[in-house]
This record gives C-alpha cells, sequence and structure tokens, in this order.
C-alpha cells in the first residue's frame, strides 16, 4: 500500500499595525517613566559642594543650589590633591561626612572620611604609606568606616564652626589646619542638612 505525503501549513493571522504600534509606544512611554523616576530619585540626594578657590560652601539638592555659606576660610596654605599632615592645607577630594560632634572647642565639627581611597592610592604609590596601612584605609571606606586617621596623609578633617574664635580674622583670613571652617552661626544652619553619610566634594 502506498503512503501518503501530507503537508501541513500552518498560516499565523497578521498582528493588525494598530497593536504593533500601540504595544511599542506603552514600551517607551515605561521606558521613559523608569528613566525619569531614577533621576528623580538622584536629584533628591543633599550633598555639600566646597568651592575653595571663591570661599564658598553649598548645600545642593541633586544639582539645585538650596542654600549657600559664603566667606568661609580653608587650610591657611590653601587646598591641594597632595595633602599630608602638619602642611595645613585642605584636601581636594570626595568624601562622606563620618562623625558628627557637638562636644569640640569649636562649637560643632563634622568629620571627614579623609583620607579617600584616592589619595590613598597617590599615598601608597608616592611611598607615604604602606601595604597595611593602604589595606587598613580602603577596608574602612569599603564598610562604610572611617579610615585611620593617624598616618602621614593627616587625619582629623571636617566642617566646623570658629567656637570662641576671633570672628574679624575668620572674615579676612584662611586660618585653618586643613579644615573648613564657617562661623559659629553658619555651622548651626549647615547641621540642619547633613548627617553621618552626607556626601562632600572639595575642589
Amino acid at each position: 500500500m502506498a503512503l501518503q505525503h501530507y503537508t501541513f501549513t500552518c498560516k499565523i493571522a497578521p498582528v493588525p499595525d494598530t497593536i504593533n504600534k500601540s504595544c511599542l509606544c506603552f514600551f517607551l512611554i515605561f521606558m521613559l517613566l523608569a528613566c525619569f523616576s531614577g533621576q528623580a530619585a538622584s536629584d533628591d540626594e543633599t550633598w555639600l559642594l566646597v568651592d575653595t578657590d571663591s570661599l564658598v560652601l553649598q548645600v545642593m539638592e541633586g544639582g539645585r543650589v538650596a542654600y549657600t555659606f559664603e566667606d568661609i576660610s580653608i587650610g591657611r596654605y590653601g587646598a591641594s590633591r597632595d595633602k599630608v599632615r602638619g602642611d595645613h592645607q585642605t584636601p581636594i577630594g570626595n568624601f562622606r561626612i563620618g562623625w558628627i560632634s557637638d562636644e569640640t572647642r569649636f562649637h560643632r565639627f563634622m568629620g571627614l572620611n579623609y583620607p579617600d581611597a584616592e589619595a590613598a592610592r597617590q599615598g601608597y604609590e608616592r611611598g607615604l604609606i604602606d601595604d597595611e596601612q593602604w589595606r587598613r584605609i580602603r577596608y574602612a571606606l569599603n564598610t562604610g568606616n572611617v579610615p585611620p586617621q593617624n598616618t602621614i596623609l593627616g587625619g582629623m578633617i571636617g566642617i566646623h564652626g570658629v567656637g570662641q574664635g576671633d570672628l574679624e580674622i575668620h572674615g579676612q583670613y584662611n586660618w585653618t589646619n586643613g579644615c573648613v571652617a564657617l562661623t559659629n552661626e553658619q555651622i548651626d544652619i549647615l547641621s540642619s542638612y547633613v548627617r553621618v553619610g552626607t556626601r562632600v566634594e572639595i575642589r
């Protein structure tokens, strides 16, 4: 008996163009909303920008200036990316507020997690810190802790008031050992924006 071969052809009905266009539009709208929502979350971040040339500290909310403090003071020998202990220079870089204290002769003190990763890397490459010190700094930064403050790179850098210091000197000179100084009134206002973990960019 001869075998008969049958050929089956499946035809898929074409999807109407209106449905394709509707799906595409929905997908694009969804992606745009996702992108904008992510951007909005980033724009809500409160962070600090310190300009060591114009001597201005700005509280930023995303890309918007929320508050400006003028006539701040920095290290008496300016600012540098190569700060070391005792050079009286303010470090340039990206930091976080590591601790906040009211028990200080400077009225309020907001400590930075200096040295940051870049300062530690440069210090290591220049032979200023050894393998163990570099490892400890990186470990502290990676775990959200304050890095060692007792290396040749320096430490105890922060943003603070003048305490009982001379406001006239503060208004005329850069006088700190490397910190960023505001008046007591300014640091009180700033404290309402700052918490441990707040990002600080010094440039």
